[in-house]
């Protein structure tokens, strides 16, 4: 067996992060007819680049199946949606976009953001690669392009005489395996003097907050400011900005332009957060050596609060079925022994199961009508946002249940 290579710098790969053991893949739920099917396992083990710190896994599983029928929908958190409503009005204001603009969004999901820039009359492009998300876009007036992105489709789009003023992606650099390609697209379909930002979870955020249920197959790629800053420097794109968000646990979002636009100064909270990284030790191996002890941690305290709570008798369910709830609760073995069901607001999964480990799903409702002692919120990121919708659980003395980074529990 062939050792592994960087997807970036092509460097042998030799050190672990993280190995969360065999996993399906994450957004793959299962109808009741396929619950006595063989189900696919595949190795989530995941590597650091020694050279250029690139933290990563192996693709175990082409894009092409994993997105072919994708089950998540961006619409369907109202937080997301004012996150991109926000960000549409600031892109707008900050680089003066008008009706002779061009806007790219690579992975747009189902026009969760774009719709936004077709109400102000900003032209826009959606390139999504699902074609079931992408038919939900079109719905709402979104032009979208059902393709993967690469230098290839760039060099098409130009031809056909399309440059981008603004190019984004939020929570694609991730998901993509030949991270090359993808970044030489931006360099080739951005405008001379145009900007590009892209949206991700901040490596830094994930170790300091153990959020080790945000590894899974569909997310190639993690990625520190330094080693991005590396990447698109290497494409001839320089990153002038960036910001911190709160998205996903805690996010970077970057600001890139071609390297011989020198219309946009680098700002100073570039050099500040390399800084920061620097000191925090990512440019450092033995940085990345502890990490595998704090989640195995992590793992032991969540099980033992679920077996006293069963052993006690409370009743536990799960709120949302996301792609990192799927990663913990087959890293821990969480199964109907430990959780009821699960209840999400996609209505694209319900009367589904989780993958792996065969949880039923159903609308929010039924928490109202099963009274749990206990609710287990999945996508904690989006604690704040749950907590408000299912505040009514009070009224029967039930708790909630935070998962990351350690287990919290909520009155």
């Amino acid at each position: 067996m062939t050792s592994p290579t960087c997807r970036f710098c092509d460097a042998p790969l030799t050190h672990t992060l993280v190995d969360l053991g065999m996993s399906p893949l994450c957004e793959t739920f299962l109808t009741a007819d396929q619950l006595n099917e063989m189900e696919p396992f595949y190795p989530l083990k995941v590597w650091v680049c020694d050279r250029c710190f690139l933290v990563q896994l192996e693709e175990y599983v082409s894009p092409e199946s994993i997105f072919d029928d994708y089950a998540y929908f961006s619409s369907f958190s109202d937080a997301w949606l004012e996150h991109a409503r926000s960000y549409v009005e600031t892109m707008i204001d900050r680089f003066d976009l008008t009706e002779d603009s061009y806007v790219v969004e690579l992975a747009s999901n189902d026009g969760y953001l774009l719709q936004y820039f077709v109400e102000r009359g900003v032209p826009c492009l959606g390139i999504e690669p699902a074609g079931n998300v992408a038919e939900a876009a079109r719905t709402k007036g979104v032009p979208t392009l059902v393709e993967f992105f690469d230098e290839h489709l760039a060099r098409r789009l130009v031809e056909d005489g399309r440059r981008a003023d603004l190019i984004l992606g939020n929570n694609v650099l991730a998901q993509v395996p030949n991270l090359n390609s993808f970044v030489e697209g931006i360099k080739i379909l951005l405008a001379p003097d145009g900007i590009t930002t892209i949206e991700f979870p901040h490596l830094l955020r994930l170790m300091e907050e153990n959020q080790f249920d945000t590894i899974y197959h569909e997310h190639f790629s993690y990625f520190s400011f330094g080693t991005v800053n590396e990447v698109f420097a290497a494409h001839g794109l320089t990153l002038f900005d960036v910001e911190e968000l709160w998205t996903h646990g805690g996010s970077l979002r970057i600001f890139g332009r071609h390297s011989e636009d020198d219309t946009k100064p680098v700002s100073v909270r570039v050099h500040e957060l390399l800084e920061r990284e620097r000191t925090a030790g990512l440019f450092d191996l033995t940085t990345y050596e502890s990490f595998g002890r704090n989640v195995e941690g992590t793992k032991r305290k969540l099980l033992q609060f679920l077996i006293e709570a069963k052993e006690s008798g409370a009743s536990i369910a799960a709120y949302g079925a996301p792609g990192k709830g799927n990663t913990l609760l087959n890293y821990c073995g969480i199964r109907t022994d430990f959780l009821d069901y699960a209840a999400d607001r996609s209505t694209y999964k319900h009367g589904r199961f989780t993958p792996g480990t065969h949880i039923p799903i159903f609308p929010p409702e039924k928490i109202a009508e099963t009274k749990p002692d206990y609710v287990l919120i999945l996508p904690w990121n989006l604690k704040d946002e749950i907590m408000e919708q299912l505040d009514y659980i009070r009224e029967w003395g039930g708790k909630f249940v935070i998962p990351i980074p350690e287990v919290q529990i909520i009155d």
